[in-house]
């Protein structure tokens, strides 16, 4: 079982998670920027982090044999904090290097004017850096944040194909497969999506334009959901071909857009780690 983890925030994860993804069959993923638990104080900030995701993570990730991409974004939380819109006049910067392959996440997080602005100059920018966009479903009134999501997007006039609207569940994943857009689910332990329930999903809506992550991150979340996700479906009848499609050929087809996914064996991998088992495997 090969898998591109499509959402995830290794920042806030160990290199055991690393090791412990590899061997499930993790071999690529993408970091969406975020924010960390706490209000940034300034641009400063968004800098070093923005620089940690286009060079100390991939090596990181290399070394484990995974290889790592990333989207840029001033995220929905923040943007309502006055002190980090200049991040808006840095993202084009960013949105030129390598490994780069989106731009979010973005959307909402309580539907304020602020995060209307925001969400609309950023799409805007997609278009003028030819990225596709990871759209962030707020955690609060989601069915409403989705409907207002699907708004602003046919508003900026992005074709629905370069566009997925993440952390669907079964409230709000019709709506999306109506618009054309893709459709992002994430699979937690306790919140958001389980297995099961996504198994469910996948037998009424189909496997097109699916896009199963395990968006973890500082909390309670676990990076092996995606592998847990293609057991529950083979187990309910799902075939082989059918994960390889939801957790591979999706995500490779969608983020592809961008022209910029690297997928063979990173040239780092197992330098910290020579002769490690973990690194000589192939998927299971």
């Amino acid at each position: 079982m090969r898998i591109f983890d499509p959402h995830i925030h290794m920042t806030s994860r160990t290199t055991d998670d690393y090791e412990r993804m590899y061997q499930a069959g993790v071999r690529a993923l993408v970091e969406p920027a975020f924010w960390l638990g706490q209000p940034r104080t300034s641009v400063g900030s968004f800098v070093d982090y923005f620089d940690g995701l286009v060079g100390w993570e991939p090596f990181r990730a290399a070394q484990f044999g995974i290889r790592h991409h990333c989207t840029m974004a001033l995220n929905p939380k923040e943007a309502n904090d006055p002190r980090c819109r200049p991040v808006l006049d840095l993202l084009p910067r960013y949105l030129e290097k390598d490994g780069v392959v989106a731009v979010g996440e973005v959307g909402y997080d309580s539907m304020t004017p602020e995060e209307d602005e925001v969400f609309a100059r950023q799409l805007a920018l997609a278009a003028e850096h030819d990225l596709p966009v990871l759209v962030h479903t707020p955690h609060r009134d989601k069915a409403a944040g989705t409907r207002r999501s699907l708004d602003v997007v046919r508003e900026s006039g992005l074709p629905p194909e370069r566009v997925v609207i993440d952390h669907l569940n079964e409230v709000t994943v019709g709506p999306v497969a109506d618009s054309g857009c893709w459709m992002g689910f994430s699979i937690y332990p306790d919140t958001k999506m389980d297995e099961d329930r996504m198994v469910a999903i996948l037998r009424e809506y189909g496997t097109e334009r699916m896009l199963v992550n395990s968006a973890a991150d500082w909390g309670r979340s676990d990076p092996l959901k995606t592998r847990r996700t293609g057991e529950a479906m083979l187990a309910a009848g799902f075939t082989d071909d059918d994960v390889d499609q939801v957790l591979w050929r999706n995500p490779v087809e969608f983020y592809g857009q961008s022209g910029r996914l690297v997928l063979d064996v990173p040239a780092d991998a197992g330098t910290l780690f020579e002769g490690n088992s973990v690194l000589r495997g192939t998927p299971a």
